[in-house]
């Protein structure tokens, strides 16, 4: 009996010597593939055009998609290539709850959220912003040429919901937004007519996104409540065009 025993050992201990330099084997042998991946991902974003969808990109590259989700990972990382945003359109959503939120909030209620939440991304991404965040919003926080004055707005603040790097944030972000550009919720605001007002906007943009390139948590979140608070006054005024003259 104990014969048996010491040869089942040492059948058990000759497997495992055997199986664990395959594992090592593959273990070395992913870092190459992953190293040939991220190659391949930067000749195609050198290229210019969008990345195909995750399924056909691997497909395109013949590797198997967790390594080129690790690969993805690491460019997303290192800023060279942009975080995709969320899918949208889950069951709670659809034109029905949007109707049912622009008829029960007004643009007050619509800059009040604003400013409780944006100074919180703009402080997340004074701390997360990769350096691909920080120069789309270099870019964008000057209105370009030609550009509609209210379109060139809702990118700036969504790209900078998008670089606070909280999903659950940036989603609950475009619908408020998405709301509160409702035709029937604007005063006036979102499209400045008056160059002089277009250059201060454009100049309150500017000083978040150089606090979030300097790194700075406080100024990103200073700088983003001193420039809602002059939206919220201009709300106000819209809607009470009197008061102001009062």
């Amino acid at each position: 009996m104990p014969s048996q025993t010491k040869s089942a050992n040492s059948v058990r201990q000759s497997r495992g010597a055997m199986s664990r330099p395959a594992v090592v084997s593959t273990l070395h042998d992913a870092d190459p593939g992953i190293e040939r991946i991220l190659e391949s991902v930067r000749a195609l974003t050198t290229a210019g055009g969008p990345l195909p969808s995750e399924r056909a990109l691997a497909a395109q590259l013949d590797v198997k998609r967790h390594q080129l989700r690790r690969a993805l990972e690491r460019l997303r990382e290192s800023g060279e290539i942009a975080t995709p945003p969320l899918r949208r359109g889950g069951p709670r959503s659809g034109i029905g709850r949007d109707e049912a939120l622009v008829r029960s909030t007004n643009p007050v209620e619509v800059i009040e959220l604003r400013i409780m939440l944006e100074p919180a991304l703009a402080r997340l991404a004074a701390l997360r912003a990769t350096p691909f965040d920080i120069t789309r919003l270099e870019r964008a926080a000057t209105t370009p040429a030609g550009m509609d004055g209210g379109t060139a707005d809702l990118v700036f603040h969504k790209l900078l919901a998008a670089s606070a790097r909280n999903g659950l944030a940036e989603e609950f972000y475009a619908l408020l937004r998405k709301v509160g550009t409702d035709a029937r919720l604007r005063v006036g605001v979102s499209n400045p007519g008056c160059p002089q007002r277009l250059q201060q906007r454009d100049a309150e943009h500017r000083a978040v996104v150089a606090a979030i390139a300097a790194r700075d948590p406080d100024g990103a979140e200073r700088a983003m409540r001193e420039h809602l608070a002059a939206v919220q006054r201009r709300v106000l005024e819209g809607m009470s065009p009197g008061a102001s003259a009062a």
